[in-house]
């Protein structure tokens, strides 16, 4: 269910997506989706706190084959998985969506400030790197989302070249 939600939030976002639209992709009543989610926002957010623990499995396989080196190395590798993850362009979006939403749906706020609270907390532990290193990792991951949704490495221009400077996407 999740997953067919994923994919209807995606495409539409928050918004522009109703529960007819999820419960029609999963092969499901809409009263069943609301047996299981008593609203439309429950579900984005159920959706929004299973990409981040999508994330959070990514980062830790980046650790489990490169821990124990330096707070480079393993920022490095976590960034890397990270880009390879948000090749899934679902994935992706329900981020950028849930980041949009966040501004007005207090629940979904809420939702991201504690994903990304996981998020640096397990960054900061497994890589053992310093403020500035974790705050670079994550702003990184903020323009990795910037150059993919844009198709940045499909234009060549100053700009592109200046923003995708060391940035590796798949």
């Amino acid at each position: 269910m999740l997953a067919t939600a994923i994919g209807a939030f995606a495409a539409r976002g928050y918004w522009g997506t109703t529960t007819t639209e999820v419960a029609k992709a999963a092969g499901i009543s809409q009263a069943y989706v609301y047996r299981l989610f008593p609203s439309k926002e429950s579900l984005f957010v159920a959706v929004v706190e299973h990409c981040f623990v999508k994330v959070r499995g990514a980062l830790e396989q980046a650790v489990a084959t490169h821990g124990g080196g330096s707070a480079e190395t393993v920022l490095h590798a976590m960034g890397d998985a990270y880009a390879r993850l948000i090749s899934d362009n679902d994935l992706m979006l329900i981020q950028l969506h849930a980041q949009a939403a966040a501004v007005s749906e207090p629940a979904v706020r809420e939702a991201v400030r504690q994903g990304y609270a996981r998020l640096v907390e397990y960054v900061r532990g497994a890589s053992g790197g310093g403020e500035a290193q974790v705050q670079d990792f994550f702003a990184r991951g903020m323009l990795c989302h910037l150059l993919v949704s844009t198709g940045a490495d499909e234009v060549q221009a100053p700009w592109t070249r200046t923003l995708s400077a060391g940035i590796t996407h798949y």
